[in-house]
């Protein structure tokens, strides 16, 4: 989790120079790159009844990343990586459908209220970027939910079909916005940094956690991410929360930890992959 939100603050610092469509670009071009020298996925090429699961989960990928990173353009690191913490949750909530699951929507509502512009406490909030957060949220379900399905249908190779699908979706769509500015020399180490910070190296560490914590343990610990990417927002980005829209991004964590206890394993071990 550390490892995906200083990817993220690296993002961050690459999308006032080449736009958030070429951020967007560099991270799951020069990340499939990466894993095509790795992993060599020709040797498992997904069947012809594999292909759509597998392709709807590389382009939900890609459009998650997406609608991300516009949202970083103009609302904090913390608060975008909370209100995206919703797509899971619902997620988990629907699968679940415990009684108990409506006090964490409730609890998730009251937190996610506190940060929308809808609320006094919210009116600082630029309204397109709180939408592209949310946005990102849906996606994050869509990942989830096609992710099971390629899964089952492709194995664990279709976590690396689907980053370079999403590279191929994404990376034209970054070329034509930012043009040679890809390639300049000073914007290339930030952006193997997101590459690397952001998906080779938390995909790796989340493989060797799952081996060795408990499908419940983990999800847990990776409901405590907007803290985490709020601190790295604070600390990298200097960005400055306030108590209010700390309380929210608590009572989102809270919402989820409560989710997440009653929620069916195989929901749990797919927060795991390529998320924002």
């Amino acid at each position: 989790m550390v490892s995906f939100q200083i990817g993220a603050t690296f993002a961050k610092q690459l999308i006032p120079a080449i736009g958030a469509p070429g951020t967007t670009a560099l991270r799951l071009g020069l990340s499939a790159l990466l894993l095509l020298v790795l992993q060599r996925p020709w040797r498992t090429v997904p069947s012809r009844s594999a292909w759509p699961v597998v392709l709807a989960y590389g382009v939900s990928l890609g459009a998650m990343n997406s609608v991300f990173y516009l949202a970083l353009r103009s609302i904090p690191l913390g608060i975008a990586v909370a209100i995206e913490f919703i797509g899971p949750l619902a997620v988990a909530v629907f699968a679940s459908r415990r009684r108990l699951d409506y006090l964490w929507v409730v609890l998730a509502a009251i937190g996610l209220s506190l940060l929308l512009p809808i609320t006094r406490s919210g009116t600082a909030l630029d309204r397109a970027g709180v939408f592209y957060a949310l946005a990102a949220g849906a996606g994050w379900a869509l990942y989830i939910v096609f992710g099971q399905k390629a899964g089952q249908a492709q194995g664990s190779s279709a976590s690396t079909w689907g980053l370079m699908i999403a590279a191929v979706v994404t990376v034209p769509v970054g070329i034509a916005d930012a043009g040679t500015r890809l390639l300049e020399s000073s914007l290339l180490p930030l952006g193997l940094g997101v590459a690397i910070f952001s998906s080779a190296l938390p995909y790796t560490l989340e493989m060797v956690a799952l081996r060795r914590l408990s499908a419940k343990v983990f999800g847990t610990l990776m409901s405590f991410e907007p803290a985490i990417a709020a601190l790295a927002g604070w600390v990298v980005l200097r960005e400055q929360l306030t108590a209010t829209q700390w309380i929210a991004i608590a009572a989102i964590i809270a919402a989820s930890v409560g989710a997440v206890a009653g929620e069916p394993p195989h929901v749990q071990t797919e927060r795991a992959g390529f998320a924002p």
